[in-house]
């Protein structure tokens, strides 16, 4: 029960994440938006550290993993918020719902999770046809859109790398240790990427980009990457990234209705195509099986 509720809730928060981070950034820029939602986020994690009687290991095991978490806690979110300034926020979604296929061939390579046979293969030729339509579709918004969505194909890898790493790894870290320890080493490489390319204090803050930075602070980082880490070491990493079935349709629907974002034939085309790789890949419905892992619950 704890799974499947931690399961929905990870969904809910990756389908309405992609929004947010683009009104966090529309004015004080993303730099900004991204810096201000990790320092709230780590602030939050630091106090319920002691409140729930955790703590940061600092064995060889635990560093690594920290260290790995940060791969995709600074480096996939960074580019993704560049990416939100070129893109509509339902197309990160997408794109980030190829995140299962790029993953279980990570963990095929690194963690022997599972083979890679014919039905699979023709998902990953699915998922990149479905690719190449969003590209297609990036090309009518201009090059900057081309970027933007390359730059969000960039931090899915980093996400998927991340996420194998950390299970390869397999320190066996509370889900509130790992994220805490993942956004110190975090911290620094954002305050510094900050300070040298940007450093200002935005003129004006409006109370759309302050609320967008205080949820995707304390619900997104803090209780979604919790939610995140706990389900990390309690399914694979291939079942964990299914989440990117469900959300991307959330995603497009909330930024059209809300945000007033296209529609066009060709985004739900490619939309269609990586969600029918995802279902696909996972025909057997072996996810929902998927091993836990060894290691402490709770």
């Amino acid at each position: 029960m704890r799974i499947a509720a931690a399961y929905t809730a990870v969904v809910v928060l990756w389908g309405t994440t992609p929004l947010a981070i683009k009104w966090s950034g529309e004015g004080p820029g993303f730099l900004f938006g991204v810096t201000g939602r990790m320092a709230i986020g780590t602030l939050c994690v630091l106090a319920l550290l002691p409140l729930t009687r955790h703590n940061l290991p600092m064995h060889r095991k635990a560093v690594l993993s920290y260290l790995a978490g940060a791969v995709q806690i600074f480096g996939a979110m960074v580019a993704v918020y560049w990416s939100s300034q070129f893109i509509p926020s339902g197309w990160i979604s997408v794109v980030f719902g190829l995140s299962p296929l790029l993953t279980a061939l990570m963990a095929a390579a690194w963690l022997g999770e599972r083979a890679l046979g014919f039905r699979r293969l023709l998902a990953f030729a699915l998922g990149i046809a479905g690719l190449l339509q969003m590209f297609g579709s990036a090309r009518e918004f201009g090059g900057s859109a081309t970027a933007g969505v390359t730059g969000v194909f960039v931090s899915t890898l980093l996400q998927c790398g991340s996420a194998v790493w950390i299970k390869r790894i397999d320190a066996g870290l509370p889900a509130l240790s790992q994220l805490g320890g993942s956004l110190v080493v975090a911290m620094p490489a954002y305050l510094a990427t900050w300070g040298l390319a940007d450093n200002h204090w935005p003129a004006a803050l409006s109370t759309q980009n302050l609320l967008a930075i205080v949820y995707l602070g304390v619900v997104a980082t803090t209780l979604g990457f919790s939610l995140y880490f706990f389900l990390l070491r309690r399914l694979t990493a291939t079942a964990l990234s299914l989440i990117s079935l469900v959300s991307p349709i959330l995603a497009l629907l909330l930024g059209h209705w809300i945000n007033h974002e296209p529609l066009t034939a060709r985004i739900l085309t490619g939309t269609s195509l990586v969600m029918g790789a995802l279902l696909l890949h996972q025909w057997d419905g072996s996810w929902a099986k998927g091993k836990r892992l060894a290691g402490p619950r709770g």
